[in-house]
C-alpha cells in the first residue's frame, strides 16, 4: 500500500502480514507542513468563538499567528473543540501532537484600561473593588463599571485610572465595610 500524500508516518495501525477488512485504517501520514491547532475550550467560553477570528498558538518555543477554520458543533466532557491554521512558514521542530497552548482573539481594542479579572466580574455590569489607598496600609471600596471580558481580564469603563492598585481576591467577609486596614 501506499500513501496517497507525502509526509511522515506517524502511527501504524496494523501489523506486517495481518489481514485486515476493506475501509481498515492501515496508518496515519501527515504532512508536517500542513500542521493545525487543535484547542479545547470551555463551553461557556465557546460561545464567542467563529471561523476567522485570530488566534495565536504557544508552543513553549514561540508564539505563532493563526486563525480559527473550524468550531466544533459537538460538546465533549465540557469542552469544543476548535481548529486553527497555522499562518506562514511554520517552524522546523512542529509536530503532530505537540502540546500547545492557545488563545482565541475574540475582539481587539487599542487604549482600554484593564485589570486581571475577579472571578465574579461579569461583562456590562458594576462591581465593588477594594483600591489600594496611597498609604499602602488602607483600601477603600470603589463602585467600577466593566465593558468587555475575557477570560483573565476585565475592561474598566468607569471608577479606576490608570495606575490604581486594586484587590481581586474574594473580599465578600467584608461586604459590610467601605474602608478596610491590611496588614
Amino acid at each position: 500500500m501506499r500513501a496517497g500524500i507525502h509526509g511522515v508516518l506517524q502511527q501504524m495501525e496494523v501489523e506486517v502480514g495481518q489481514l485486515v477488512a476493506p475501509g481498515t485504517i492501515l496508518a496515519r501520514v501527515v504532512d508536517p507542513k500542513h500542521l493545525k491547532a487543535e484547542l479545547r475550550i470551555s463551553e461557556t467560553q465557546a460561545k464567542d468563538v467563529m471561523v476567522g477570528q485570530r488566534a495565536t498558538i504557544d508552543t513553549r518555543s514561540e508564539v505563532l499567528d493563526g486563525e480559527v477554520m473550524r468550531v466544533d458543533p459537538t460538546v465533549l466532557n465540557g469542552t469544543v473543540t476548535i481548529d486553527v491554521r497555522l499562518a506562514g512558514d511554520l517552524p522546523a521542530y512542529l509536530r503532530p501532537d505537540l502540546s500547545v497552548d492557545g488563545r482565541v482573539i475574540l475582539d481587539h481594542r487599542e487604549n482600554v484600561l484593564k485589570v486581571s479579572r475577579p472571578v465574579y466580574a461579569q461583562r456590562d455590569s458594576t462591581i465593588s473593588l477594594f483600591k489600594m489607598e496611597p498609604d499602602g496600609i488602607h483600601a477603600s471600596r470603589v463602585r467600577v463599571s466593566i465593558g468587555q471580558t475575557s477570560v483573565n481580564e476585565i475592561e474598566i469603563l468607569e471608577g479606576l485610572q490608570a495606575g490604581d492598585e486594586v484587590i481581586l481576591s474574594d473580599m465578600s467577609a467584608w461586604d459590610d465595610y467601605d474602608r478596610i486596614r491590611l496588614q
